[in-house]
């Protein structure tokens, strides 16, 4: 060997750093990388979510027809006057508070009560966790079909339950009733809604302490001052989030309601995305469905900035 190859074979190779890392170390500490990174999204929010609100509020302060959108006029608050007058309107409100009111509690209340079971030992676990969450699978279409049936008063297994029990209520097709119809609804909506609450409330169970619990039996405390003392305190957040998002998907669920009653008999089912939904597609009248459609989003507003100040409270008290 001679001394010009033992000294190539003796040499340190040098490496060099390939020029995009270099770029990359330069774009992670470049003070515009984080409004790239949020850009994609917040493009996709203004285009899909805030421009179409806007339109939306600037049609609500139109007559337009659906036949000939082209053509608005502005008739400013008009459109909300004749709505607020309008007892057909303060109906929908009404139905749609007791709607949503009725579905969160129940929702949350089953579904914290089949968390507590599911989260408790015992044989079958897994296969009743998995069963819990097929109402919550199941497609509105169908959900709906099948209470079609169900409420049905001559073939429908709910009419016989009834009358074997000798209630009068059995004899009658709760779809087609008004005083029944809304229950027969709250009733199809809070069975396909909870398994999603109980699989949420499932999983911030998990989070809970065991030592905690062992110490607090171990202290002689029973099962419901442990909920108190230590379950509740650790799942409260994931409750009170459950609670919003609940209230505001009830706010504006549409499919369900129109497949089983569409918004009858006699308006009593009628919230308010149906209200929106006949005015505009039916009646024809953008600017009155766009109104209804502000109102719903008030409403939403206003339970979120409830929601938010609550938790500032609740946090405020924490620190203290």
């Amino acid at each position: 060997m001679n001394t010009n190859q033992s000294a190539l074979s003796g040499a340190v190779p040098v490496t060099t750093e390939p020029s995009h890392g270099k770029s990359k170390a330069k774009l992670d500490g470049h003070p515009l990388m984080p409004y790239l990174l949020v850009a994609p999204a917040t493009l996709y929010l203004i285009v899909f979510q805030v421009y179409p609100l806007f339109q939306e509020l600037w049609l609500s302060f139109t007559a337009t027809s659906l036949l000939n959108s082209s053509q608005s006029q502005w008739i400013g608050l008009e459109n909300y006057r004749e709505l607020f007058s309008d007892p057909d309107f303060r109906k929908s409100i009404l139905i749609t508070l007791v709607y949503t009111i009725t579905c969160v509690f129940s929702a949350v209340t089953l579904g914290l009560l089949s968390a507590l079971l599911l989260d408790s030992p015992f044989f079958g676990r897994g296969f009743a966790r998995a069963v819990v969450t097929i109402p919550w699978a199941a497609p509105p279409v169908a959900v709906a079909l099948v209470a079609i049936w169900i409420y049905n008063a001559q073939y429908g297994i709910f009419g016989h339950i009834l009358r074997f029990f000798g209630i009068q209520a059995g004899t009658v097709n709760w779809l087609d009733s008004p005083e029944l119809a809304l229950v027969a609804v709250l009733l199809t909506t809070v069975w396909q809604i909870f398994p999603f609450a109980s699989v949420v409330l499932l999983a911030a169970l998990q989070g809970v302490s065991h030592e905690q619990r062992e110490a607090a039996i171990i202290d002689r405390a029973d099962r419901l001052s442990v909920f108190k003392a230590v379950v509740w305190p650790t799942i409260k957040p994931s409750v009170m989030l459950l609670a919003l998002f609940s209230t505001i998907w009830s706010l504006r669920r549409f499919d369900l309601i129109w497949l089983l009653t569409q918004g009858g008999p006699v308006g009593s089912t009628n919230t308010l995305v149906i209200d929106v939904y006949r005015r505009a597609f039916v009646n024809q009248q953008l600017g009155q469905a766009a109104t209804v459609g502000m109102v719903g989003v008030a409403i939403a507003l206003v339970v979120t900035v409830i929601y938010f100040r609550y938790t500032a409270n609740v946090e405020k008290a924490g620190e203290r």
